[in-house]
């Protein structure tokens, strides 16, 4: 009989690749969905391996019997949003949520996890050396926003669970399926429509990662991983000047020209948070943390995982091909 694997955070872009890696690695997967009506896009021909159970991280004493005769846990399953109305809610579904539903694995007899984190977690650049998995993001710096901050917290969460923990920190995930879309899939999706008037200001960058590489090295984790460490999982460090260029090559438009003044891009930034303080369900145009983000080197040196779990980063560049194809081809585009 097949190891079973508990994985939360199957309908999202990223959760979904991982059901799919989890299956072709022949695992049975029971998958966490908050209500009967949740749609998990399962790619994988063997697709009746996975079952699911209904439940919610905000009520995680009620998981362990569903956590029951499985022998794995993958959290994947996380609240991202930069509304300042949601801080709050992020904290209790990724860090309380977190803590709650390792607690019920461990009365489930879970025999380990596998917590996805988040690059972020590591901080950026420092002294022209890219982040690595020794280093951790400042909490009271200016530029830990919210959910980056949630996740340092979720992360020392996990590991002070009695479940052995290993987590695995994906840069910025980017390929087919990126439904909703993530905030890089919404940066790719307003250039391949043409609403990229303007570069971000400074001289950042990024790094991104087929969301594949990111599946497998989940998988890996399970069985290759080391108790207590954490994995940075990465493709390429660009700076956003090449982004734009490789995206205008994939998407025939032309690559913005005139970039944003920092002091620009933080008031019209400021002024947005602001509009949604004052209206609590109100979503930012011009995020703070975002901006805070763009003038920043978020690159790290994933070379730990290449080593350890043997995930070898595939092309960037045909990840973002296969984004814009998905976009093009379900009428993103249109």
């Amino acid at each position: 009989m097949a190891d079973r694997v508990f994985l939360t955070g199957a309908t999202g872009f990223v959760g979904a690749h991982i059901l799919d890696a989890l299956i072709d690695a022949g695992y049975s997967v029971r998958a966490l969905v908050r209500s009967d009506g949740a749609r998990i896009r399962v790619q994988h021909a063997q697709a009746s391996t996975c079952e699911r159970v209904v439940g919610d991280l905000a009520h995680p004493g009620d998981l362990v019997r569903a956590l029951d005769g499985c022998r794995y846990v993958v959290h994947c399953a996380a609240l991202y949003s930069f509304a300042p109305s949601a801080r709050a809610a992020m904290h209790a579904i990724n860090v309380v949520g977190t803590a709650g539903l390792f607690e019920a694995a461990h009365l489930a007899g879970v025999e380990r996890a596998v917590l996805t984190s988040s690059s972020a977690t590591a901080g950026h650049e420092h002294d022209g050396r890219p982040a690595t998995e020794e280093t951790f993001a400042d909490a009271s710096g200016m530029r830990t926003g919210a959910y980056h901050h949630s996740k340092l917290d979720q992360e020392r969460a996990a590991f002070a669970s009695r479940v052995p923990v290993v987590a695995v920190l994906p840069t910025a995930p980017i390929g087919a399926g990126d439904w909703k879309p993530t905030p890089t899939g919404a940066m790719i999706l307003d250039f391949a429509r043409g609403k990229m008037f303007a570069k971000p200001p400074g001289a950042g960058g990024m790094n991104l990662v087929a969301v594949e590489d990111v599946a497998r090295a989940h998988v890996a984790a399970l069985t290759h991983g080391r108790i207590g460490e954490r994995y940075l999982v990465g493709g390429e460090n660009l700076p956003f000047d090449r982004l734009w260029a490789m995206l205008a090559t994939i998407t025939g438009r032309s690559a913005p020209r005139w970039r944003v003044p920092v002091a620009l891009a933080l008031g019209i930034a400021y002024g947005d948070e602001l509009r949604c303080r004052l209206s609590p369900h109100a979503r930012p145009f011009v995020p703070l943390e975002g901006v805070r983000m763009s003038l920043d080197r978020m690159f790290v040196d994933a070379s730990k995982a290449q080593r350890e779990l043997g995930i070898v980063p595939s092309s960037v560049e045909a990840a973002l091909e296969r984004a814009v194809a998905y976009y093009r081809d379900n009428g993103y585009l249109n």
